[in-house]
């Protein structure tokens, strides 16, 4: 096994109405999605969301929650004809979600990938910010690529990986429960406030890490566990499970970005192939969680279940060794697999930067970025951390105008990493990638558009004329339905009856 692996990102966005913090958020949601769906020949209610294989009540660890004794806010399977919810050609989910706009990627097989498509998302987000700001008569809407208002409320930056289902999920639990404490240390975007609240003044690496509570569940808004036990695979259901990390958070940073979703790919893969005997287990792992992310000193001890005592940062290099060990025993992260070689350079060379000279991660690491600009307006002005001045900058870091984030002010003057051009990005806007099931996806939506009811991750549902019925093409296999596999189709079918006709001729 190698990083590359059936894998996305889900980002909800923090919104804002300027000078109206009494706005509807759910309402103000709807207008960012039907804004941007609207302007390509999108229509919320056609080319929606197929429900149909939708279980998010059922865990992984071998049972299904009573429907009447969840909290509503997990019943996702459930449609709301009065919310925003469409299907876009890139093959990506743009819809509400717990009253934020959130842009689902399509599914993608490498960590670059994850990138460029992600990027994709802001931009997708920042057209909808001006299509509405150029409404007349209205303030339009700010949007933000963040996790969390400053004021107690958290939105979330999911990660989704396909996994064997017949790996152990206890060993998912137990390998991957101290990745999870320690990674935040390369991948957090940095937040000011202590506590759920920030009421306590300070400075701590991630943005979500004060709002998880337990270890393993499967809750997502209240109660947030580290491990999510939600067995939603989106596929075959007895070759795969999804597992569904909601701990990370949203990155700006290309190489921050690549490196949570790689080196979690590399660990996941380890985990498979029973490849880490290494008892890693940390002792009070929310409490520990909080305490790294409290530190941007990075000199908080981890307490291991054998005693030892590591740094975060100790702790993840636990980790690289095992993975430079199994990928060297197996002949792997050469140059024939530079997307694996990539990610072992980069978590090598940040992790060695963090260790002697945590300012000099700046381009690569979102909190130090963070980190680096608010010190300077903490010297120049003489801002406690206590100061509201340091909270709003802190808000206007993630605003996803050019113009005005703070973060795309470092990036156009060449002072963060990119890892992946904008021609690339503009281009993920629009269209899919060419080697998952998401190629068929979004070139339905391209081509068929008109016939196209509905879709899901596994499935397109299609209104054909003269049938009765409508037709559901399942895709179950994530691997299938790419570029290779049925692109040649797609192009000589000139209408869905075609299409149907071909896809059962070459499944024959």
């Amino acid at each position: 096994m190698t990083v590359r692996r059936v894998m996305g990102i889900e980002t909800e966005y923090g919104i804002s109405v300027p000078g109206d913090p009494t706005a509807n958020p759910m309402m103000l949601s709807g207008h960012v999605v039907n804004a941007y769906a609207s302007a390509h020949g999108v229509r919320s209610g056609r080319a929606s969301w197929d429900y149909a294989d939708e279980a998010p009540l059922r865990d992984a660890r071998g049972f299904e929650i009573n429907r009447a004794l969840a909290d509503p806010s997990q019943l996702t399977d459930i449609e709301d004809p009065t919310l925003a919810n469409v299907v876009l050609t890139n093959g990506a989910r743009l819809y509400v979600d717990h009253a934020h706009p959130e842009y689902s990627s399509p599914e993608v097989m490498t960590p670059r990938d994850v990138v460029a498509w992600d990027r994709a998302g802001e931009l997708i987000m920042l057209e909808a910010v001006r299509r509405l700001s150029a409404v007349p008569g209205t303030a339009g809407v700010n949007l933000y690529k963040n996790n969390t208002d400053g004021k107690g409320a958290s939105y979330g930056t999911h990660e989704n990986y396909l996994m064997r289902r017949e790996t152990p999920f206890t060993d998912i639990v137990r390998h991957l429960i101290p990745f999870f404490v320690a990674r935040q240390v390369i991948v957090g975007s940095g937040r000011v406030g202590i506590g759920q609240d920030s009421r306590t003044p300070g400075f701590q690496l991630s943005q979500r890490a004060d709002f998880f509570e337990v270890e393993v569940g499967l809750e997502t808004t209240l109660k947030r566990p580290i491990i999510n036990t939600r067995d939603e695979p989106h596929a075959v259901a007895d070759l795969y499970r999804r597992l569904h990390v909601i701990i990370g958070d949203a990155n700006q940073c290309d190489v921050a970005n690549l490196l949570k979703v790689g080196t979690t790919s590399l660990v996941l893969a380890m985990v498979e192939d029973g490849a880490l005997t290494r008892d890693l287990t940390v002792a009070k792992p929310v409490a520990t969680l909080h305490a790294v992310s409290h530190d941007p000193s990075l000199r908080t001890r981890l307490t291991l279940r054998d005693g030892r005592r590591l740094t975060a940062l100790e702790l993840l290099w636990e980790y690289y060794e095992a993975a430079a060990a199994y990928l060297d025993a197996r002949g792997l992260g050469g140059d024939d697999d530079p997307d694996t070689a990539e990610v072992m350079r980069l978590w090598a060379d940040v992790m060695t930067r963090l260790g002697t000279d945590t300012m000099s991660c700046a381009r690569d690491v979102d909190w130090v970025a963070k980190l680096q600009l608010m010190e300077g307006y903490r010297d120049r002005d003489g801002l406690a951390w206590s100061d509201p001045r340091l909270s709003a900058i802190d808000i206007q870091w993630s605003d996803v105008r050019p113009e005005k984030g703070l973060f795309h002010r470092l990036a156009e003057r060449g002072r963060i990493t990119s890892l992946v051009d904008a021609v690339e990005v503009k281009a993920a806007m629009t269209e899919p990638p060419e080697d998952t099931r998401a190629w068929f996806r979004g070139k339905c939506l391209e081509k068929f558009s008109g016939q196209v009811a509905a879709a899901s991750w596994d499935s397109v549902i299609f209104d054909v004329p003269g049938r009765q019925a409508l037709q559901r093409v399942p895709m179950l296999e994530p691997q299938r339905g790419t570029r290779a596999h049925v692109g040649a189709i797609i192009d000589r079918s000139p209408d869905v009856v075609t299409l149907l006709r071909e896809l059962d001729a070459a499944a024959d």
